[in-house]
């Protein structure tokens, strides 16, 4: 909960609603630290995530991987983030990048209004930064994203709009150029003495 403010979404007060309400309405998140079912396989990862969206079938004692168009769905997904040779793999065996991946694919299953990303690229390497850049470069042109990040070379390769906050106070706020020409910022976050 806020401290102060309301947060609004598509003209209505979401501040006060569960995270499960605000999913519903097309509000996903992924989060800095990854969040997967590390024993389900890829596959069942983006499974359930399509399966919460489109309703449960409450088939609780049918086998899940029996459900075809459900993992046909899944698979689409997958393929997208490249992990479709890797649906089998359990999702705890895959490298920080493909997680970072594979939370992307069940993201954008979970069907977004608006995709809210933190930190997607903690911990990543060079090849896995440059690979989710692409990804996220992809996914701006289909919904708006919020993208809070401290990798300032991803930051102005993805945004239109950049907001910094140093001590959570704004201190800068407008273009990739105009942030990046930003005394402040730079002294502040790209390490420069001005």
């Amino acid at each position: 909960m806020p401290d102060s403010g309301r947060i609004v979404f598509q003209g209505q007060d979401v501040t006060a609603l569960p995270m499960h309400e605000r999913a519903r309405l097309g509000l996903v998140r992924s989060f800095q630290i990854t969040s997967i079912l590390p024993r389900f396989s890829a596959l069942e990862n983006v499974a359930l995530a399509v399966q919460a969206r489109n309703g449960s079938s409450f088939r609780f004692f049918a086998n899940a991987g029996a459900e075809r168009p459900l993992n046909d769905l899944a698979m689409t997904y997958l393929a997208r983030f490249g992990l479709a040779a890797r649906a089998d793999v359990a999702a705890g065996l895959m490298s920080h990048g493909e997680k970072r991946q594979l939370e992307l694919a069940i993201a954008l299953a979970s069907g977004p209004k608006l995709l809210l990303l933190d930190e997607p690229l903690a911990g990543t390497s060079h090849d896995e930064s440059q690979r989710l850049i692409a990804t996220l470069q992809e996914l701006r042109r289909e919904l708006p994203i919020v993208l809070i990040e401290h990798d300032m070379e991803a930051v102005f390769a993805l945004a239109d709009r950049v907001s910094v906050l140093v001590y959570g106070r704004i201190i800068a706020s407008g273009t990739p150029q105009s942030v990046r020409d930003n005394t402040q910022v730079r002294e502040a976050y790209l390490g420069e003495e001005v």
